[in-house]
């Protein structure tokens, strides 16, 4: 089927990005916000017209865990503030973002987890007016053949995770994202089927509730 003929390039360039994750969180100097050359800010400017410009985006994912556990699923997001991991069966996991908050439900214990959107480096994608180039949270930019590489961490001091965002160029789309957790374990999320402007209901982004007892 297709699926299986869809994985052969995204396991090729998950083998390909660990090899550049292990480099890209170890490099990268760190700046000052607004510090940047001339054209690394015109490049970070450029990333953010992108960002600014998807106001919903729905793709496919695949998702790397550090002990090399691959899961995939649907990827939803709604600017400002809202997205949405579906994961597939047999994963119990459904992660839903809004209103500042990130729900994390686990059908499997039927529990659901709240934690703050700012103690994870991925609300850098849903602020409502995204400036890479002055966001404290960006550390740096860097260039690689067919990709653009924004470095970042969490802005709280609670959290030490680190996330690495790479776009295509030079055609801009958001292609995958790596996070870095306080063990240092890395996290791989691979976009593929990306599409933009498309309509997605508002219940998608509903807080997840626990099952019935019974059920």
């Amino acid at each position: 089927g297709s699926a299986m003929h869809d994985l052969n390039p995204i396991s090729r360039r998950l083998a390909i990005l660990a090899a550049f994750a292990a480099v890209a969180f170890l490099g990268g100097a760190a700046r000052y916000p607004g510090t940047y050359s001339a054209a690394d800010a015109a490049k970070l400017d450029k990333l953010s017209a992108y960002l600014n410009a998807i106001h919903t985006l729905k793709s496919n994912f695949v998702q790397l865990s550090p002990e090399g556990d691959m899961v995939q699923g649907e990827f939803s997001l709604s600017r400002p503030g809202k997205l949405r991991f579906s994961y597939n069966p047999p994963s119990p996991v459904l992660i839903v973002a809004t209103d500042g908050s990130i729900y994390v439900k686990n059908s499997r214990l039927n529990t659901v987890d709240r934690t703050s959107l700012s103690d994870t480096p991925l609300d850098i994608l849903l602020n409502k007016d995204i400036d890479l180039r002055h966001n404290p949270a960006v550390t740096g930019i860097e260039e690689q053949p067919g990709s653009l590489i924004v470095h970042a961490r969490a802005n709280t001091t609670r959290s030490q995770s680190n996330i690495t965002l790479v776009f295509s160029s030079p055609s801009i789309e958001l292609r995958q994202w790596m996070v870095k957790d306080n063990q240092g374990g890395v996290t791989t999320v691979a976009l593929s089927g990306v599409q933009t402007g498309i309509v997605l209901p508002d219940t998608l982004f509903a807080v997840p509730a626990k099952d019935p007892k019974g059920k």
